[in-house]
């Protein structure tokens, strides 16, 4: 009978290893699994975290662990690649960080096993990611097993797949369930016993089978579809190895049955309904935790998820842990796996997209929960070219040849264009956009996708990502990129209304549900973070565009009253925002009633006169929530924001009333004639040659689409996300191109 013992416990670890040890050194440190070593330092910007190989070593005593015919190593998560040592034996590798591998360590097995991992995640050309917007942490961050199992056992060595493979397909009231195993060493004489069991544990189907017939189909009766949030309903199908008596193994696999697809017109289709998909984006990682997390951690998460009220999670942009998966299944989210097949394409990196790309799919296969597989996430950033094309269309059969139950799509990045082949390619499509915070404005994005619609109707089209950045700065005057939290709220709630309201959008996934660690960014005031979560990095604060979003998704009745870490306010009539969804809100003013408001959007605007102390209480239906606003004569500059470590903040920078500076946005800059000469020239320095003669800038391909989003930046802040590229400025050199714009009068 199958045992898994986990060891995570006491492991020896240390950086910079360049090999592996005959007895753990006494200068080593010991640590407890999921353990990550840039815990810290892939948090606190810089761009300058370890990357790098370290060595984790444990010593196993045979007496510790079942007796057994076979013992298998099994490492959920090692980034991104790694050795596997027994007693000194090298005897496995594996390129990527993100999913389950095992190494049969059987032969090496002694009294006492030193058991070393090398693990590295140190810059490389074949091993996806290498370029993306969040941090890449090293180590052994997920839990590591043995699996003790009989000579004949379930298989434990094709890319980490759990050896049992279940299809439903609902025929009207009733389903077939094709299940399916594979077997190492299996011998004539043993038996199958295939199970299916309702979700309160009663057997509903069950036959057994020769060794052989390793596929069979079950039936069930009346069955119980899994319908995402409103019932997800699970079965489970159990296949036990039996010799005699004995058994000798058995797996296990949770499934639900359903129908979905995918219409161009009307959505996302559930069971034969309209089930709309609105939802979030997920990074794994947490502030001061790494990736590095514990079921509590993905637990929280997944509650934060559903309290919003998302149908959908798009899991960014690697596979999850397993544990994920399983709370997904159970709480009825609707997912978007994908690869790390990341912002650049590697031409040494074929190989690693098939193998992360068989590992995401074989490991996953049974979760009803996912539909699509992401097959990359704005790969052609740089522009597409024909080995690019290749490796899509590749995994695009691949998939379909692994899975004939789901669809596979793309994350497109704006400057993409919709008449791209690379478009084409995938079964549904899905763009990042963020106009109204990278260039545009809020306004242009439903417009996009009506027009992307009109011109390929027969396209399945969603948003895989938008959103905006908010920190713990405020205003009474929000304008995109203040990373006000009042900003972001303002966003969500134009992005709402204008995705919403759009059903022939397939799916759309707010980026991000949390802040995530990215240690190239210096944006916002906390250098290596993107704040774009509706959700702080520790879990700890709601940002109000949570509850936006929770106001449209949830039924569970609530009022919020925006603002609340905004308390010091200059005016004596200021705006206050109150979301909700319920119909009608009433608010207080220090007891006194200023009036109710209606609103079919869910969110109600009230102006307020301030005085010295202004308590607020909102009161919708049965519910109320409680604030405090107090007038002030100077505004409170703990909530302007200050760069940290920035060579210039934007309150340094001399403007001259009717003129430019660094603080206006290079696009209205561009409109003047003497504002394009000089930025012409600015350019030159930068520009190289790209792909087929086209000019690149930071080593990406200019195109309109690249031009319009980087006018909707300010100069200012444009030169600090030039720093991820490599592309540094001085003060000096910052206030010399200040001191020209300022002799260029802006036009009327």
């Amino acid at each position: 009978m199958r045992k898994i013992i986990n060891i995570n416990r006491k492991w020896a670890f240390a950086k910079n290893v360049s090999e592996v040890p005959s007895v753990i050194p006494v200068e080593w440190n010991f640590v407890n699994l999921p353990h990550t070593w840039n815990a810290i330092d892939g948090q606190d910007g810089g761009n300058d975290y370890f990357r790098g190989t370290c060595c984790y070593i444990k010593e196993l005593d045979k007496e510790d662990i079942p007796e057994a015919d076979r013992y298998y190593l099994e490492l959920n998560g090692a980034n991104s690649s790694a050795d596997v040592y027994v007693n000194g034996k090298k005897l496995a590798h594996h390129d990527g960080g993100y999913s389950t591998w095992r190494v049969d360590i059987t032969e090496e097995i002694g009294i006492k096993t030193m058991i070393a991992v090398v693990v590295d995640n140190s810059p490389n050309e074949t091993v996806y990611p290498q370029m993306a917007d969040f941090t890449f942490y090293g180590g052994l961050y997920r839990d590591v097993n043995i699996i003790a199992v009989s000579n004949s056992h379930f298989d434990l060595d094709y890319y980490g797949a759990p050896g049992i493979k279940v299809t439903p397909e609902v025929n009207g009231e009733d389903a077939k369930v094709e299940v399916e195993v594979y077997l190492t060493n299996a011998m004539e004489a043993q038996t199958l016993i295939y199970t299916i069991k309702d979700a309160d544990g009663n057997v509903v189907a069950e036959i057994s089978k020769d060794v052989g017939e390793t596929k069979v189909v079950l039936d069930i009766n009346n069955v119980t579809l899994w319908h995402g949030r409103k019932n997800p309903y699970l079965y489970t199908a159990e296949v036990k190895l039996v010799a005699g008596d004995d058994v000798l193994d058995n797996v296990s696999a949770r499934f639900g049955c359903r129908t979905f697809k995918i219409d161009p017109e009307n959505g996302f289709i559930l069971n034969g309904e309209e089930y709309p998909l609105r939802g979030v984006s997920r990074h794994q990682d947490r502030w001061g935790i790494g990736n590095a997390l514990l079921p509590e951690h993905h637990e929280e998460d997944i509650d934060l998820i559903c309290e919003v009220g998302a149908t959908t999670i798009r899991l960014a942009h690697y596979q999850h842990n397993q544990y994920f998966y399983d709370l997904c299944d159970e709480k009825g989210l609707v997912i978007w796996a994908e690869i790390p097949y990341i912002s650049k394409h590697m031409p040494g990196g074929r190989e690693n997209t098939v193998s992360q790309m068989k590992e995401l799919v074989y490991q996953n296969y049974n979760h009803p929960s996912i539909v699509v597989w992401g097959l990359s996430n704005e790969i052609s950033m740089a522009g597409s070219d024909d080995d690019l094309l290749d490796n899509h269309n590749m995994l695009n059969d691949l998939v379909h040849e692994m899975d004939k139950t789901r669809l596979t799509t793309i994350a497109a990045v704006s400057m993409c264009s919709m008449d791209d082949p690379y478009i084409q390619i995938p079964d549904v499509v899905s763009y990042n956009h963020y106009f109204g915070w990278y260039g545009g404005d809020t306004t242009m994005n439903g417009p996009w996708f009506d027009e992307f619609h009109a011109k390929y109707p027969n396209i399945p089209i969603g948003c895989s990502e938008y959103g905006c950045e908010a920190l713990n700065w405020h205003t009474s005057n929000p304008t995109q990129g203040d990373y006000t939290e009042e900003y972001q709220a303002y966003y969500h709630e134009e992005l709402i209304k204008q995705f919403f309201t759009r059903k022939y959008m397939w799916a759309t996934h707010v980026w991000n549900m949390f802040d995530f660690g990215a240690d190239a960014r210096s944006e916002g005031g906390e250098n290596g973070q993107n704040h774009k979560g509706l959700v702080t990095f520790d879990r700890k604060y709601k940002k109000d565009s949570f509850y936006a979003y929770k106001a449209w998704l949830s039924d569970d009745p609530f009022v919020h009253i925006c603002g609340k870490r905004y308390v010091d306010r200059v005016e004596d009539v200021t705006k206050v925002t109150v979301y909700s969804n319920l119909p009608e809100v009433e608010l207080f003013v220090n007891g006194e009633s200023i009036g109710k408001k209606a609103s079919a959007e869910h969110f109600f605007y009230f102006d307020v006169p301030v005085s010295a102390e202004t308590k607020l209480v909102a009161v919708a239906g049965n519910y109320k929530d409680e604030s405090l606003i107090c007038k002030v004569e100077k505004f409170n500059e703990d909530y302007r924001l200050k760069e940290k470590g920035a060579i210039l903040n934007w309150f340094d920078i001399t403007e001259r009333e009717g003129y430019f500076s660094l603080n206006d946005k290079l696009g209205d800059v561009l409109k003047a004639p003497e504002g394009m000469m000089l930025f012409a020239g600015m350019l030159k320095n930068f520009m190289g040659a790209g792909g087929e003669g086209k000019p690149d800038f930071a080593g990406f391909e200019m195109n309109e689409n690249m031009l319009a989003m980087a006018g909707g930046f300010t100069v200012i802040r444009l030169t600090s996300l030039l720093g991820t590229a490599g592309i540094k400025f001085t003060k000096e050199q910052l206030l010399g191109i200040n001191a020209q714009l300022n002799q260029i009068k802006k036009p009327q």
